[in-house]
């Protein structure tokens, strides 16, 4: 199994087409637990998944991610993030992330909390090559506007935002201004949180998808988003070996037409 890989705009790194999330699922205490999720992490890096994206937000993930990857971290390109209401929380969250991986490869402002208070921190961690690329999140819709500004600042050269059949709001202005600066474009809620994956459709409406290596209803989810050229990389989140796999198999061409596309748009909406 080869996943395919892109540059991630001009961020200057080259990552996976899919990647790996730790929302909830790295959100874990215990030795049971926490060895499941470093073997998770390093079933991830064996297939070439090896974008793993996380955030403080996202409670004891940071750490468990950190300690999956113990040796193999610089096999990984870890994207995580700074999300507080103040300089100091912010400076003690990077620090805390860096004393864990040593260098961050992209750095985020999550939900673009104080961005003009933290981006200048992460543009001098960026000159002392402690991170290599920025970017900037958000999940709502609601907040497009204030992210397009950052986007046109010059300032960052990432963004991650919610892409699926049901939500597709960042067609209309986000995706074609990311593509306009060359930014890398990191997809996150392929799944819709997993809402999407509750009622799948039959087995047999995927059927004109086979021919493009989709046999799942998540994978054809995935490579609906992925098939979009100006997305480099989707992070669905999982617990599960099994899924993981599933998740790599949809990360290479051939790639879903527009016939293709509004097949799995209309499954999804129906």
């Amino acid at each position: 199994m080869t996943i395919e890989r892109r540059r991630l705009g001009r961020t200057g790194l080259t990552v996976p087409v899919v990647g790996m999330g730790t929302w909830k699922t790295f959100d874990v205490r215990g030795r049971d637990k926490e060895k499941a999720r470093h073997q998770l992490t390093e079933k991830a890096l064996d297939l070439g998944l090896n974008l793993f994206d996380s955030s403080p937000m996202y409670g004891e993930a940071e750490r468990v991610l950190a300690a999956g990857l113990g040796p193999r971290r610089k096999e990984a390109l870890v994207a995580t993030k700074v999300w507080a209401s103040g300089p100091r929380e912010g400076m003690n969250q990077i620090e805390f992330a860096l004393g864990l991986y040593g260098w961050v490869d992209l750095y985020q402002i999550h939900n673009l909390a104080m961005w003009r208070t933290h981006l200048p921190a992460l543009e001098r961690l960026h000159d002392d090559e402690k991170v290599t690329a920025i970017g900037a999140t958000h999940y709502s819709s609601a907040s497009f506007d204030e992210l397009e500004e950052v986007m046109k600042t010059g300032r960052i050269t990432a963004i991650q935002i919610p892409y699926n059949p049901r939500q597709t709001e960042v067609e209309r202005r986000i995706l074609p201004l990311a593509a306009d600066l060359d930014l890398g474009v990191v997809v996150m809620r392929p799944f819709g949180e997993g809402t999407l994956l509750r009622r799948p459709p039959r087995p047999e409406a995927l059927r004109p998808l086979r021919h493009l290596g989709v046999t799942t209803w998540a994978q054809a989810l995935l490579k609906w988003g992925l098939s979009d050229p100006r997305c480099h990389v989707a992070i669905p989140a999982t617990a599960s070996q099994d899924h993981l796999v599933e998740n790599a198999e949809a990360g290479a061409s051939p790639w879903f037409g527009p016939e293709e596309r509004q097949l799995v748009a209309g499954l999804a909406t129906a």
